[in-house]
C-alpha cells in the first residue's frame, strides 16, 4: 500500500498547501482510493504535479462534512466520471465554527447532495473483504478540546460529530486505519476499529485536531501515552493535529509517530 498526501497544511518538499487534507491511497491490486479531498481545487493539481491521476480513482471517501475535507467534491465529479463518494448521510447538515466575529459556516457545497454518484453512509459500510468505512464511534476520551468551537447542525448546538467516518483498509496482513480529523477521539475511534474487525490497526493514519487551541502538555502527554499502549502500531499524523503539538507528540512516541506532509509518501 502506498499512500501519498496531495493536500496537507504544510509541505517539506515545496509543494503547495491549503488548510485541508487529501490522501491517493495505492493497493497493490491496483485499486485507487482517495480519502478526502481538501477545500477546492488544490488536492487535483497537486495529485497531477505528483504524476497521479484523479480519474483514475475508483473510489472517494469523506471523511466528515466539513470543508476543508469534502470543499473538493465539485472538483471531484468534474474530473473523475466513474468513482463512487462514500459520505455520511448527515454530512450535508449545516455545521459552524466559531470565530473572533461569529460562526462562520464550515459545511459542504449542499446543492451537491443529490448527485447519485454519493453513497450514503450509515453506521457501518463494508466495501469489499479489504475496506470498512465505520462511524458511531462512542466514549468521550482524550476527544480534541477544540471541539467546543465547533456547531452544528445548529447554530446553538454543539457539533456531536455524527456526520464522521472512518477507512478501514486490509492487505497482506496490514489493518490501516484512517481517520480526517478524529473529532470523535482517536482513542475512542481505534476501539471501535477493534470491535468492527477484531483486532488492533497496525497504521494509524489521522490528524487529531489539536491545532486549534492553547497547547496543553497534560493533555498531549495523556494522548500520547495511551497511544503507545498499541505498541505494535505505527502512526502518521497530519493537517489538524498542528506541528507543535506533533513535535511534542513525537518527543514522547519517538519512532511510532511520523508526519506526513503534502507530497510525501508512506509505504506499508
Amino acid at each position: 500500500m502506498k499512500i501519498t498526501s496531495v493536500v496537507e497544511n504544510t509541505s517539506a518538499v515545496g509543494m503547495p498547501v491549503e488548510h485541508g487534507l487529501s490522501l491517493y491511497i495505492q493497493l497493490e491490486n491496483g485499486r485507487r482510493i482517495l480519502f478526502d479531498m481538501g477545500q477546492r481545487r488544490l488536492f487535483a493539481e497537486n495529485a497531477e504535479q505528483l504524476g497521479l491521476n484523479i480519474a483514475d480513482i475508483d473510489t472517494a471517501i469523506v471523511s466528515h462534512g466539513h470543508y476543508d475535507h469534502g470543499g473538493g467534491l465539485r472538483t471531484f465529479f468534474e474530473i473523475n466520471d466513474k468513482a463512487k463518494v462514500y459520505i455520511h448521510k448527515d454530512a450535508f447538515q449545516p455545521y459552524y465554527s466559531l470565530k473572533e466575529f461569529g460562526l462562520k459556516y464550515i459545511g459542504l457545497d449542499t446543492d451537491l447532495q443529490d448527485n447519485p454518484r454519493l453513497v450514503k453512509c450509515d453506521s457501518l459500510t463494508r466495501l469489499d473483504n479489504q475496506m470498512t468505512i465505520f462511524a458511531d464511534v462512542i466514549g468521550d476520551f482524550c476527544c480534541p478540546q477544540g471541539n467546543s468551537l465547533l456547531f452544528g447542525p445548529s447554530e446553538t448546538q454543539n457539533d456531536s460529530f455524527t456526520h464522521e467516518q472512518n477507512l478501514i483498509i486490509e492487505e497482506n496482513g496490514k489493518t490501516v486505519l484512517f481517520a480526517g480529523c478524529a473529532h470523535k477521539g482517536i482513542i475512542n475511534i481505534i476501539r471501535k476499529a477493534e470491535d468492527v474487525i477484531g483486532k488492533s490497526p497496525t497504521h494509524v493514519f489521522a490528524g487529531l485536531h489539536l491545532a486549534k487551541t492553547p497547547i496543553d502538555d497534560a493533555f498531549i502527554s495523556t494522548l500520547a501515552h495511551e497511544l503507545m499502549n498499541y505498541d505494535n502500531c505505527t502512526f502518521y499524523t497530519m493537517h489538524c493535529t498542528g506541528t507543535e503539538q506533533y513535535q511534542k507528540l513525537k518527543g514522547i512516541m519517538g519512532s511510532q509517530i511520523e508526519y506526513l506532509s503534502c507530497g510525501e509518501v508512506a509505504e506499508i
